[in-house]
């Protein structure tokens, strides 16, 4: 599996103008990677979740994307038809969406979706799919697969139908999984819980995880590589074990506002910003 992102740009058109002016949103990064864990992080706004759609050219029909190269397993992303494009998602590169109670169909039970995203990748019968959906949300170790497959979204909590948007994306056996924010709802102990089964599952079917986020520790704790994005551009690219030795001002100052329960501070400090980061 390689990912390969060169002068990735998205750009919207500038609202109240008459002269088709365009907005910069993601200006221009570039990074590859293999089959490893990669975390993206930064302030909302910042355009890591327009980076995950922009490489599955999944943006609104008013955005204008950009790239010298945008590759995923040889396929030219860019110049790929649509129908070249539904085999890669899903089946290559799965994605995670941030809320999975409003991604997932509220009419169709569980079972039923994840047996659909089964069949629509690899075919077969509509009994096999229900036995493979029944086994993913095994892997997921919820407490009772059947009930859950045989539930509708609104029936299950925040953690559950989070592990039943995770199972929907392995059911097409994708090479590359991005998950968007996905404990962003969920409490401290679920958090845990879902990234630990993430990176789990990554290394046991050796995918690419991507893993966008706010939250700095969390994702230093499960990946690899670290890309920390400010304004649409990527500002550091490091290994997380580099991390406490991280020389860009804005990762230090990311690290900063972290809270801990070892320094006793009055007020978190707040980033100064400058100019040239943009540069």
């Amino acid at each position: 599996m390689q990912l390969v992102v060169q002068d990735l740009q998205v750009l919207f058109p500038a609202p109240g103008t008459e002269t088709g002016g365009l907005v910069p949103v993601v200006r221009g990064i570039s990074f590859s990677m293999g089959a490893q864990a990669v975390g993206i992080v930064g302030e909302s706004g910042s355009g890591k979740s327009m980076t995950a759609r922009a490489i599955l050219r999944l943006l609104p029909a008013s955005a204008v994307l950009r790239a010298q190269r945008l590759e995923f397993d040889g396929i030219d992303l860019l110049g790929a038809r649509e129908s070249a494009l539904r085999e890669v998602r899903g089946g290559g590169i799965g994605l995670i969406p941030q809320d999975p109670k409003q991604a997932l169909n509220p009419v169709l039970r569980i079972g039923a979706q994840i047996a659909e995203a089964r069949r629509a990748h690899h075919g077969g019968s509509a009994r096999a799919a229900r036995a493979a959906a029944l086994e993913l949300l095994e892997q997921m170790a919820l407490r009772d697969p059947a009930r859950v497959a045989h539930s509708y979204p609104h029936e299950l909590s925040g953690g559950m139908a989070q592990r039943a948007m995770i199972a929907m994306m392995l059911a097409a056996g994708p090479k590359l999984l991005i998950a968007d924010e996905p404990t962003s709802a969920l409490d401290v102990g679920v958090k845990a819980e879902i990234l630990l089964l993430l990176c789990s599952l990554a290394e046991t079917r050796r995918m690419g995880l991507i893993i966008i986020s706010h939250d700095l520790p969390m994702v230093a704790h499960a990946c690899d590589r670290l890309l920390v994005m400010y304004q649409g551009r990527i500002l550091e690219d490091l290994p997380t074990t580099d991390l406490m030795a991280a020389r860009h001002p804005y990762t230090r100052g990311l690290l900063e506002c972290v809270p801990t329960l070892l320094q006793s501070r009055p007020r978190l400090p707040v980033i100064k910003r400058e100019a040239w980061w943009l540069l």
